[in-house]
C-alpha cells in the first residue's frame, strides 16, 4: 500500500483536515464567509447554500465552456431568498450558488456528496461545477464557482444561508486500494464483520432484514407530510414522517417502485484512520433500485478507539419502475476504499459528536 509520491512533497490520497485548513489559509478554498465552527470534517468541508435559490425547468449539466450562471439564464423559472429561510417543494428542481469557490492547484481534485442527513432525507442533491459535464465532480486545478442542485424526492424542506446539504472532498491522484490491498486489510483490520468476505470491485455490503429483537428491519417514507427544517435536529415526530417496517417472521421485503425506504447493512464496517470510504452505486444489471445518495465516509467510522464499533451503513433505498424482493443477506452495494495523504488530526466521533457513530439502522437527526 505504498504511496505514490507527487510534486510539492505532497502524496497521492485523500486531503485530511489540516491539509483542508492549510487550503482555506492560502486561498484554494474561497468561502464567501468565514468557514464555521464543525464546517470542516476528518476529511471534507461542508459546502453551505448561498443567499438566493433558482427554482429551474430541468436539471442541466453546463458541459466544457459553458458557465452555470449562463445556463441559469435560460432555465431559470424565478428566484428567491434565503437569508431568512425558505421552502423547497418536493418534485421541483433548485439551483443554489454555494457560498464556497475554489482556486485548486492543478494537481488537486474535488468530488462531492450528500450528507448523510441530506440522504437519508431522500433529497437529491448534486454540486455543479463550470464547464463541467459530470455532477459531483471537480477537476484538478479547477477555478470558479460551486452550485447545489437540489430536488427534494419526499419531504418539503426548510433550508436557508448557510444550511449544510453537501459535502467537498479533495483527492491528489488515484489513491483507490486494489482488492489484493483489501483483502489483506480485512484479515488485519477487519474492515467489515457480521457478514461475507465479499471482495470483488471493493467490498460488499448485504442488507440486513432479520432486524433487532422487536423485528424491527427499516422504515418507509409516508407522502404529503409536513416540513422538515434541515437546520433543527429532532424537530420532527417520528411516526408522523416514516412507517416502521417489521420482519413478521419473514426473510424478504418487497420495495414497491418510487416509495423510499431506510434499511440497514448486515455488516458492521471499519473506516480505519488511514482510510476514507465510498458506497458506489449498486450494479443494474441485478435489481433496478438505488441504494445510498450519501457514500461518503470519513477516517474513523466505526474505528473502535473513536467509539465507533458495531456501525452499520444506513441504505437509503429507491426502487424504480417495478416491484423487486429484496432478500435477508442479498449483496446491495460495494464500499470504495481510498488512502488518506495524510492521518487526519480528528477521527470520525472522536471529539466532533458525530451523529452516526456506532450507529445501527437510524432515521436522520431531525427526526424524534
Amino acid at each position: 500500500m505504498a504511496q505514490a509520491s507527487t510534486r510539492l512533497g505532497e502524496v497521492a490520497g485523500i486531503l485530511p483536515a489540516q491539509t483542508i485548513r492549510r487550503l482555506v489559509a492560502e486561498g484554494a478554498i474561497a468561502p464567501a464567509a468565514p468557514v464555521a465552527h464543525g464546517q470542516i470534517q476528518p476529511a471534507s468541508i461542508d459546502l453551505r447554500l448561498g443567499d438566493i435559490a433558482h427554482r429551474v425547468r430541468a436539471s442541466f449539466l453546463p458541459g466544457p465552456g459553458e458557465d452555470v450562471s449562463r445556463k441559469l439564464r435560460d432555465l431559470t423559472l424565478h428566484v428567491f431568498d434565503l437569508t431568512e429561510g425558505a421552502v423547497l417543494e418536493t418534485g421541483c428542481v433548485y439551483v443554489v450558488p454555494l457560498l464556497e469557490s475554489l482556486a485548486l492547484p492543478d494537481h488537486i481534485a474535488a468530488a462531492a456528496n450528500p450528507k448523510s442527513s441530506t440522504g437519508r432525507l431522500d433529497v437529491f442533491t448534486r454540486v455543479i461545477a463550470d464547464g463541467v459535464d459530470a455532477f459531483d465532480t471537480v477537476p484538478a486545478g479547477y477555478r470558479g464557482r460551486l452550485y447545489a442542485e437540489i430536488c427534494p424526492q419526499t419531504f418539503p424542506i426548510v433550508v436557508r444561508r448557510g444550511s449544510y446539504l453537501s459535502q467537498l472532498r479533495f483527492r491528489i491522484g488515484d489513491p483507490i486500494e486494489a482488492d489484493n490491498a483489501l483483502l489483506a486489510m480485512q484479515h488485519q483490520l477487519k474492515l467489515v464483520t457480521g457478514g461475507a468476505e465479499d471482495i470483488k470491485g471493493g467490498v460488499a455490503l448485504s442488507v440486513d432484514l432479520l432486524g433487532d429483537g422487536s423485528g424491527l428491519v427499516g422504515y418507509r417514507a409516508k407522502r404529503h407530510t409536513g416540513l422538515v427544517d434541515v437546520d433543527k435536529p429532532a424537530a420532527c415526530a417520528m411516526l408522523d414522517y416514516w412507517e416502521p417496517i417489521h420482519a413478521h417472521g419473514q426473510r424478504r421485503l418487497i420495495l414497491d417502485p418510487d416509495e423510499f425506504y431506510i434499511l440497514a447493512s448486515k455488516e458492521a464496517v471499519h473506516v480505519p484512520p488511514t482510510h476514507a470510504a465510498e458506497m458506489m452505486p449498486f450494479n443494474p444489471l441485478v435489481g433496478e433500485f438505488r441504494v445510498h445518495y450519501a457514500g461518503f465516509m470519513d477516517p474513523g467510522f466505526g474505528h473502535a478507539p473513536a467509539g465507533g464499533a458495531g456501525a452499520r451503513v444506513v441504505l437509503e433505498v429507491r426502487s424504480h419502475k417495478v416491484p423487486f424482493v429484496l432478500e435477508d443477506g442479498q449483496v446491495i452495494g460495494r464500499l470504495v476504499y481510498e488512502r488518506m495523504a495524510e492521518v487526519p488530526e480528528v477521527l470520525y466521533g472522536a471529539g466532533l459528536k458525530s451523529n452516526y457513530q456506532a450507529q445501527g439502522l437510524k432515521l436522520s437527526k431531525h427526526f424524534r
